[in-house]
């Protein structure tokens, strides 16, 4: 069998100069320096010359590059790797594995649905050598050394075309632990695994930003050693409506800590304060201009959630956009739209920020200019690419689905300025957009109602433009010279003790003291002479068995007992689950902690009905309180952690429970080292629970008592005074020790 890429890897390396890398590409010498032969001409022209700066090289190469090869710089997709085919992709078809020519696995055609829309796709190497596509996304979850080998596979068929073009495989986040979520977090337990996004939040309130320092460096660090280079990387979204399911994935709802983080972030895991280098990772900001502002919680993945609603006045600059403001000042390589479209007839005029009205137009964010062109780049200053959220095109074409396929690339890369597409790679319906400006196509046809001919169709100006931007950035990470990477040092890197180390850390200073009714913190040695009742709650009964199965074993020798009125101890770990951000459930999302609890439908306008259903957040709730009462019958007391990836009203269960702890994707262990005082507990609340649902009530007309742009923290002042009590407070949860779970409370030891 002919050897691995990995295997045939050529170096040379420029004395002060760049390194270059080549497994077949012709590389040259003039004037005792190398240089790769990227655009075929053989020559030291602007394009291989490695001494020019980045952006003027992908101006000259565009000028290179066929008509055909540009537009498929225009698409990203999700795209199978080998042997780790059923992983993560999200695409419901049949593939029939092949070898190709080196007798490397090509993953072969595939044809069948993805939850992006339907798609007909080949084999890895036609897709790059016939079709030129060059950006990729990576869903599966392989180890280190299987990574960096089948990206140099990528770069190694890729040389093989007439004009060099490296492979830009992006990847959602794989730094953090917890269950791996689709389009979110798509891996977890290969890199070292730190607590989820809003535990980096609790532990930085509660330490320093020192946390952000160590995470960022061990990213970059990882994903240059593995050779990816692209992160869908981080949400500079504020959560501000408590029912957004993908809270979990953001900072949580202070804006000015996220702006905080990103500063520290940003120039760390790219390499420079100045933009990308070739040792750094490319970060993608996401959602601008803020997800965060939804209503009452549904999401753009569909229909019912196509709206961002901005309720109060100044909501958007004050709470949304600064974080990406932030992102933009630290030279962020690119910023994601989200799918969402503003809603005029729901919202409160918001400034831009000259102090103008902000033009809302009834087009998702990719789609809309104001938003896109204005605000984002020439108000805001953003320098670097727009790529799209995943689906723009197909299933999630919010407010646009009236243009056909090639009128809504034209809309989305010439009309308000996306540069690269996300979703199918869409290579035909882009090329029929450019065609349609060459052959007069609307002569024949009819426009769209509202819509002018030269905001629908593709010029080569605008492939240019958005082809540069993408390239410029290749450019700077170095990988035309040097995209490949060792696969035995990536695997080295991943397993650095240090990282691993100061992950844990994270962990143990992201646990949250919410509650202590002088029982924390445990002695161990008195502990291990008292009677324990430990159970983990879960979604469902299964995984609750696995998870106390696992509780039992991390706690140890100890006497367990199966009867809360023999305990002195009862163990409590729980783990609610609500919804998934693809699908909408049959009503708002559920927060309380509850099972089969009965509640309201909603119509296709997002209204409560009075139809109701079922929900269940976590299985056997009810059951606590009777443990409880057995463990206090016995003088016991009752310590819970809870897992938080949304803010959960604890109203069924914190009255029960004489110490609790929050945990964010929290390991275990670190949650234990909290409660028998190993490590003191330093971490703070990043959002605030809300008290129940009466403070997030909506009425029949659609609209939540408290406004679902604006943080948890502030959202007091725009709730009736009558359900405020003795404090003026009325939102956040308040325990029966009188402390309110609002952002930044956390007890200490």
């Amino acid at each position: 069998m002919a050897k691995k890429a990995s295997e045939r890897i050529h170096y040379y390396q420029n004395a002060d100069g760049a390194v270059i890398s080549t497994v077949g590409r012709n590389v040259f010498e003039k004037d005792g320096l190398y240089f790769k032969d990227i655009d075929g001409s053989g020559e030291v022209t602007a394009v291989n010359d490695w001494r020019r700066p980045a952006k003027e090289r992908a101006e000259a190469y565009v000028k290179t590059l066929t008509i055909k090869e540009k537009i498929a710089q225009l698409f990203i997709s999700d795209w199978r790797m080998g042997k780790y085919l059923d992983q993560g992709d999200g695409q419901e078809g049949k593939v029939q594995p092949t070898l190709d020519e080196a007798g490397v696995l090509d993953e072969g055609e595939f044809r069948g649905k993805t939850i992006f829309g339907e798609q007909h796709l080949p084999g890895t190497s036609t897709l790059l050598k016939d079709w030129f596509n060059r950006h990729l996304i990576l869903r599966a979850n392989p180890t280190p050394e299987d990574m960096t080998d089948y990206l140099n596979q990528l770069h190694a068929v890729a040389e093989e075309c007439e004009h060099f073009i490296p492979v830009s495989v992006a990847s959602n986040s794989r730094n953090e632990h917890g269950d791996a979520v689709f389009g979110m977090n798509d891996a977890s337990g290969v890199f070292p695994a730190w607590p989820g996004t809003m535990g980096i939040a609790a532990a930085v309130k509660g330490d320093s930003m020192k946390v952000v320092e160590e995470f960022s460096e061990c990213i970059r660090d990882c994903w240059n050693a593995a050779g990816l280079k692209k992160g869908y990387m981080y949400m500079a979204d504020t959560a501000t409506d408590p029912r957004w399911q993908r809270t979990f994935g953001t900072f949580g709802e202070d804006t000015e800590l996220i702006g905080e983080i990103f500063e520290t972030m940003i120039p760390i895991v790219q390499g420079s304060k100045e933009g990308v280098t070739p040792d750094g990772v490319a970060m993608t900001v996401k959602h601008f201009p803020g997800g965060g502002a939804r209503e009452n919680g549904f999401d753009p993945h569909y229909k019912m959630g196509q709206w961002n609603v901005y309720q109060t006045e100044g909501s958007l600059e004050k709470y949304h956009l600064p974080p990406f403001q932030t992102a933009i000042n630290c030279k962020a390589s690119s910023i994601m739209p989200y799918y969402a479209k503003p809603a005029k007839e729901k919202s409160v005029v918001q400034k831009d920020m000259e102090g103008e009205d902000l033009t809302f137009l009834p087009y998702g964010f990719a789609f809309n200019k104001p938003f896109i062109d204005g605000l984002l780049r020439k108000q805001m200053g953003f320098q670097g690419y727009i790529n799209s959220d995943t689906g723009i095109l197909h299933n999630m074409s919010w407010g646009v689905e009236m243009l056909d396929l090639p009128e809504r690339i034209g809309f989305a890369v010439q009309h308000s300025g996306v540069d690269l597409v996300s979703g199918l790679f869409d290579n035909e319906a882009g090329m029929e957009a450019y065609l349609r400006g060459q052959n007069d196509y609307y002569e024949k046809h009819e426009l769209p109602e509202g819509f002018e001919k030269e905001d629908l169709i593709l010029t080569e100006e605008a492939i240019d433009r958005a082809v540069s931007r993408t390239l410029t950035e290749m450019f700077e990470l170095g990988m035309f010279e040097n995209p490949y990477r060792d696969p035995k040092k990536a695997t080295e890197t991943v397993e650095k003790k240090q990282y691993w180390k100061q992950a844990m850390d994270a962990h143990r200073k992201s646990v949250t003291l919410l509650k202590n009714k002088e029982v924390l913190p445990l002695q161990a040695e008195q502990f291990q002479t008292k009677k324990i009742y430990a159970e983990a709650f879960c979604k469902d009964e299964e995984t609750a068995k696995r998870a106390t199965d696992k509780l039992k074993e991390v706690l140890g020798n100890v006497a367990f007992t199966d009867v809360p009125e023999e305990a002195d101890y009862a163990i409590l770990t729980l783990s609610p689950e609500s919804g998934a951000y693809f699908n909408a459930t049959p009503g708002f999302l559920e927060l309380e902690i509850c099972d089969t609890k009965t509640v309201c439908n909603v119509d296709d306008m997002g209204r409560p009905t009075e139809e109701t259903h079922e929900e269940t957040t976590l299985y056997g709730v009810k059951r606590i309180q009777q443990i409880a009462e057995g463990v206090h019958s016995n003088q016991g007391k009752v310590i819970m952690n809870i897992n938080f990836t949304l803010p959960w009203e604890l109203g069924q269960v914190e009255p029960y429970a004489d110490a609790i702890t929050a945990g964010f994707n929290t390991h275990l262990e670190a949650t234990l080292d909290v409660l028998f005082g190993r490590f003191s507990p330093v971490g703070k609340m990043p959002i605030t629970l809300p008290k129940n649902d009466a403070v997030i009530a909506v009425d029949k007309d659609g609209v939540c008592i408290s406004p679902n742009d604006v943080p948890g923290y502030a959202k007091d002042q725009y709730l009736p005074e009558s359900m405020k009590d003795e404090n003026g407070k009325a939102y956040a949860y308040r325990d029966t020790e009188g402390n309110y779970y609002e952002l930044n409370f956390g007890l200490r030891y």
